[in-house]
């Protein structure tokens, strides 16, 4: 299916910036045996499932077959135990699958989002993709508790992809993964990991929706295993003075780091909206942790365990954490705080054209670490902040439109999409958005306009981190909107509104 984006700016470093993230993410577009795939690039030359679901999809708005591929691929090379590949490189005409750790996990959420931008025409993916990830599901549950308390482990600082990190302080297994699977005989794993509990629960949530789908009548029992995953992490791992999710060491004692995985839980879904709020207002905000001049560290600034000066992460923000926090914060309606951060990344990545993998928290300066230009998590970070301020997204059966508007610019994306043009402009304080050249609403900047495909609105939502007012217009009638910092505004119909308010 042909996707293609045109988008043109009257600001010139915001197009610059656009223009050269396109042409370098084309550079780490390669061939894998005869299937085109996009590789994570800054030296890092394979398909990492930490990083490569996530990112083929946020370019299927550019290329769907590598997008497909990004994902296929993960499949394809599953155990028969269920066990994911870690990553899979190409040499010698040949694939290798890598089995020696599972390495994070940006898979769920893309690789069913990839059928709603197939136009939901290939439900035979939908039934492989629900096998598929029951399977890695009870691979986890079957291997990854292995003292039985109800709580998923990491087994080697690969498993969740914090290479170096200084919280695996005496781990043997820092260099390497553990490709068995019994427990290691380690000084520090296994440890008991909110990242494993979360990719879980994002398996279990979305095999609740895959059942919905498929009419399997499963939708309660995974909904049910879900919510099992989600109270053992806030009973287990979820500390309630500090307001924060803790791993435990293999002795199951606390580990005290303050480290940024509780965005990487968000990303996934899995905190309820009070337990997101609370992070969000007490650490992320915070100068003193995570809101530093460039924010997103790995470890909270003030933390014993912060370190910079090396390719880990125990200090320096990482530009695969600017990726995922679009859709951590997204999942829990912080879009004020989402602006604050993507604008940071544009302006770091934009001032030097550089996409590099680490960036100093207080100067937002591209880290000599591992410091190429062509760093695919981060270049397309960037292209995705644009996306969401100022083009048009595809979310499962919505659009989301990014109404943001740059003062003293004119901002024009276009998204081509199976023979459709979808448009959005924005000029003079002032944004409209058309299907096919049919206008769909009109609105004042600041905000994101949700719709169905067919282009009916669905809510508003403010983007910016102060109140808005708006006027805003769709078939023919006109309203204004009061909105508070990060809040949504849902209509019933196009032609009445109903308030269906969120202020966090």
């Amino acid at each position: 299916m042909e996707t293609r984006v045109e988008f043109n700016t009257s600001d010139s470093f915001l197009g610059d910036l656009y223009a050269e993230a396109v042409k370098v993410s084309k550079t780490n577009e390669k061939d894998f045996s005869g299937r085109p795939v996009l590789i994570e690039g800054g030296g890092y030359n394979g398909i990492w499932i930490e990083t490569q679901p996530m990112g083929g999809e946020m370019n299927a708005r550019r290329n769907m077959t590598t997008a497909f591929n990004n994902t296929l691929l993960f499949m394809e090379h599953q155990l028969p135990n269920g066990r994911y590949p870690g990553l899979i490189r190409y040499r010698g005409g040949k694939m290798l699958p890598v089995y020696s750790h599972t390495q994070g996990y940006s898979f769920p959420f893309h690789a069913l989002n990839l059928y709603y931008w197939n136009k939901k025409r290939d439900d035979a993916y939908l039934r492989r993709l629900y096998d598929s990830m029951e399977k890695f599901d009870d691979y986890l549950w079957r291997y990854r508790d292995s003292d039985g308390d109800g709580c998923l482990e990491t087994w080697c600082v690969w498993d969740t992809g914090e290479d170096n990190s200084n919280r695996f302080a005496g781990t043997k297994l820092n260099h390497g993964g553990w490709s068995g699977e019994a427990p290691p005989d380690d000084p520090v794993f296994p440890v008991e990991s909110m990242d494993v509990m979360a990719y879980s629960y994002d398996t279990r949530a979305t095999l609740a929706r895959l059942s919905v789908m498929l009419g399997n009548g499963k939708e309660r029992e995974w909904q049910a295993k879900a919510a099992t995953v989600r109270d053992k992490l806030r009973e287990y791992l979820w500390d309630e003075k500090r307001g924060a999710c803790f791993d435990r060491d293999r002795d199951n004692k606390v580990m005290p780091a303050l480290i940024h995985n509780n965005l990487r839980v968000m990303y996934h879904g899995m905190f309820t909206p009070e337990m997101a709020g609370r992070f969000v207002r007490e650490h992320l905000l915070n100068p003193e942790e995570f809101w530093t001049p460039f924010p997103l560290p790995s470890i909270a600034i003030n933390d014993p365990a912060y370190r910079v000066g090396s390719n880990d992460w125990s200090g320096e923000p990482m530009g695969l954490t600017y990726q995922r926090v679009i859709r951590a914060l997204e999942n829990y309606g912080f879009n004020a705080e989402l602006v604050l951060i993507g604008e940071k990344l544009i302006a770091a990545t934009g001032r030097d054209k550089f996409f590099t993998q680490q960036y100093d928290p207080r100067t937002s300066a591209a880290s000599p670490v591992k410091g190429r230009n062509d760093y695919g998590p981060t270049l397309l970070a960037a292209l995705e902040y644009m996306t969401r301020f100022y083009g048009v997204n595809v979310e499962l059966d919505e659009l989301h439109w990014g109404a943001l508007g740059r003062e003293g610019h004119t901002t024009s994306y276009t998204q081509h999409w199976a023979g459709d043009a979808y448009t959005i402009e924005s000029k003079d304080g002032s944004t409209v958005a058309s299907i096919n050249g049919r206008e769909i609403f009109r609105t004042d900047c600041g905000v994101r306009v949700d719709t169905d495909w067919r282009g009916t609105v669905l809510r508003i939502v403010n983007l910016r981190p102060d109140p808005v007012r708006v006027r805003f217009q769709a078939n023919g009638r006109e309203t204004t909107l009061n909105l508070k910092r990060n809040e949504a505004f849902a209509f019933s119909s196009a032609d009445s509104a109903v308030a269906s308010r969120r202020d966090f």
